[in-house]
């Protein structure tokens, strides 16, 4: 069996695509700016920039931004594959994912993007989400899809770094995978010296290589951040939520830095001549921060002299909130989301306004993870009709997301339930609506007869 264990001890980072050319003889799509950019998104979600050092602190906005995104997209999302034998052996994989869907997609919209990779294990189909970072893309269709990469899988042991590289090449219904190897010393950014699949062992059931013909997508899905490109904008790869604020979030981290400078520059302190000190005397508590000793015997008349000056942060607090406004409009989140909330629109039309940017942002990303999900779910059915997992059989896939963010859901659901009555809108469309449904799952809500009304009774004179 080509497929493998699904658990894996990855360390991250692109080799050089120079490296992989050579090692697959094949052209790597991705420019050295877009791999740059990707490097720098990751160290960015990560806490560690270029610009975070001993005087500069992380505010963890990339994390923030890329996990409140997440979080609005998927709250309350359910998504379920029914209708057979088939829908429900593939939606238990399925469910598996959708129950980590948050966490997955924080990580894409950090670095751009993500393939979610079905694969056979001990029977099962289970579901392997590869980052941006471990992806090397190198064929876009006409659409904009991904069809043809090379996914990297990597892990450490006794101080050497093992390499798997699996190249997936689609055309025509047809589709090449191509595995290899290599071995190289711990920490090191290249490939290092091939070595065979069979001596590692949870590589040694992979083959090197495969052909499948007759399917209908690649043998995995690509989730792309909808976003424009403007690192390369004729590049078809996916770019990080916070792409457009890079230089943004670099002076808040300055400024968040002044503040912290701000309180410690100014903290209370005591400048006490040296010889009013003795070496048997008690001193209290953090008395290294709070008396500083000096020879200011002769300089001034008093032995002592208390340094207490004012803080600025009004000021500086007021910079950094501006900051963080110009952070989420470029990151399509409604004011206050990062920034003071004290300090954001306060008529009912700006709070509407702010609040649609949020909800256009959490609209495209919902539409592009469902298109993803949708394509991830085909490949499955390719995987079990390729591999007899399971009989052949229809299915239907449902999904619903929460829009209460923009929208208020009492009043929206009153006003359905009107245009039903009216007769304007089928029942089916409500409850579709109101509870997530497929058309299918509405027949076994819908009574089995309608019940009509008997006309009251009319005393005869």
């Amino acid at each position: 069996m080509w497929l493998f264990d699904f658990f894996k001890k990855v360390v991250k980072g692109l080799f050089s695509k120079d490296n992989v050319k050579d090692a697959l003889n094949v052209e790597v799509n991705i420019s050295n700016k877009m791999a740059n950019a990707i490097k720098l998104w990751s160290k960015m979600y990560e806490g560690k920039a270029d610009w975070v050092k001993k005087d500069v602190y992380s505010l963890s906005l990339p994390c923030s931004i890329s996990a409140e995104l997440a979080r609005l997209t998927t709250i309350e999302m359910k998504s379920e594959i029914i209708g057979s034998d088939r829908a429900d052996f593939m939606n238990e994989p399925y469910q598996n994912l959708i129950d980590s869907i948050r966490i997955h997609l924080e990580y894409a919209l950090a670095k751009g993007g993500m393939a979610f990779k079905p694969f056979i294990c001990d029977g099962k189909i289970a579901i392997d989400c590869v980052q941006a970072d471990m992806i090397y893309p190198i064929e876009f269709n006409s659409f904009g899809e991904l069809i043809s990469c090379i996914f990297v899988d990597r892990f450490t042991k006794n101080e050497k770094t093992y390499t798997r590289l699996e190249y997936h090449s689609f055309e025509n219904g047809k589709c090449t995978i191509i595995n290899k190897a290599y071995v190289n010393e711990y920490g090191s950014d290249v490939l290092g010296s091939e070595i065979s699949l069979e001596s590692v062992s949870r590589w040694k059931d992979i083959e090197r290589e495969i052909t499948i013909d007759n399917l209908t997508k690649p043998l995995f899905s690509y989730f792309k951040v909808p976003m424009a490109n403007t690192i390369e904008s004729n590049s078809d790869i996916g770019v990080s939520v916070f792409s457009k604020a890079v230089d943004l979030i670099k002076k808040a981290d300055e400024q968040y830095s002044r503040i912290v400078w701000e309180y410690k520059g100014s903290e209370l302190a005591v400048d006490i001549d040296e010889n009013c000190f003795k070496d048997n005397i008690e001193l209290p508590k953090y008395s290294d921060r709070l008396f500083r000793k000096l020879d200011i015997q002769g300089r001034t008349n008093d032995f002592y002299s208390v340094f207490s000056p004012a803080i600025r942060d009004n000021s500086l607090f007021n910079g950094l909130n501006k900051l963080l406004q110009r952070i989420e409009f470029a990151c399509g989140l409604a004011y206050g989301t990062l920034s003071d909330v004290q300090e954001t629109a306060k008529t009912a039309t700006e709070i509407i306004s702010s609040k649609q940017r949020s909800y256009a942002t959490v609209s495209d990303i919902q539409k592009s993870l469902k298109s993803a999900l949708e394509n991830l779910i085909i490949s499955m059915d390719d995987l079990c009709s390729l591999y007899d997992l399971v009989g052949q059989g229809e299915y239907e896939v449902s999904f619903e997301f929460d829009d209460s963010l923009i929208v208020d859901s009492g009043a929206d659901q009153a006003i359905m339930l009107q245009e039903v009555a009216a007769g304007i809108i089928k029942p089916e469309i409500y409850l579709m609506r109101r509870y997530g449904l497929t058309e299918e799952q509405c027949k076994d809500y819908m009574p089995s007869e309608k019940i009509e009304k008997e006309p009251d009774d009319i005393d005869e004179e």
